[in-house]
């Protein structure tokens, strides 16, 4: 049971298994090419079958060795809900839904790699404040969407004709996607003053409020590296006590041996 679990908690298996991820994801991008799904078709399906068979088996291996414990990690139960989910519909007819939980395990590389979970423990952790900032920026769109439709809805009602087209002429504003050629230019050409509106808006919502989730994310991948440093450390104080122990005990046996 000792080799079994050193094997299977190693890092050639570890490595193995991550393998077999990037092979099945770039598998999966291959079946998007009709030319090549149709072609290579029986080959693309029977790898598939080989890697999810071998996907069970590392489930069914690790939940051997650690027991109740496997269950215990949240990322264990993602890789046993997806690998089970696949089994089980590989041989229905919901092929939509198999197809769901075939591309999942290409998320299976976040599971396998340590920094990818931290960032992704780092964004969990900061679902608190940036549900606040999403709060502040619905009610900055809200404000603002207002404002564009009393201001503007005569001059360009493509854009801000109603409150619903300002929010989306926002959102596109939003993301920076055409907004000075598209729609800044033909309103500023009839109000002057519409600069102020749309650069303040910019300023405020994609900058301002943008940086505020990205510095919360940041800091909580910080202190996550920080807890994985001080027990990195503690773990490394304790094997240096250990080889100080065992340096002590050669030394009193020799001294035993020679007496």
């Amino acid at each position: 049971m000792k080799r079994l679990r050193m094997f299977v908690m190693g890092t050639r298996f570890n490595r193995f298994i991550m393998g077999l991820i990037i092979v099945n994801a770039i598998l999966i991008g291959m079946e998007t090419f009709p030319a090549i799904y149709q072609r290579f078709h029986a080959p693309l399906m029977i790898l598939d079958i080989v890697i999810l068979l071998i996907f069970a088996i590392e489930v069914a291996l690790k939940i051997a060795v650690l027991k109740k414990s496997y269950f215990s990690n949240p990322w264990n139960i993602f890789d046993f809900v997806i690998v089970l989910g696949s089994v089980i519909l590989y041989s229905t007819p919901f092929v939509s839904v198999l197809r769901i939980f075939r591309v999942l395990r290409v998320f299976r590389t976040i599971t396998a790699i340590p920094t990818l979970r931290r960032i992704v423990a780092a964004l969990f952790m900061a679902i608190p404040t940036i549900s606040s900032v999403l709060l502040i920026m619905l009610i900055i769109f809200y404000v603002y969407a207002v404002l564009g439709t009393s201001f503007y809805g005569e001059v360009a009602p493509e854009y801000f004709g109603n409150i619903f087209l300002s929010f989306i002429t926002l959102f596109q504003i939003f993301t920076l996607e055409s907004w000075a050629s598209g729609i800044f230019r033909p309103i500023f050409e009839q109000e002057p003053s519409a600069w102020l509106y749309f650069i303040s808006f910019i300023v405020i919502a994609a900058f301002i409020m943008i940086n505020l989730i990205v510095g919360e994310i940041v800091n909580n991948a910080q202190k996550i590296s920080d807890e994985v440093e001080e027990d990195t450390g503690e773990i490394k104080t304790d094997t240096s006590e250990i080889k100080e122990l065992r340096k002590e005990i050669r030394e009193i046996k020799q001294m035993l041996q020679q007496k």
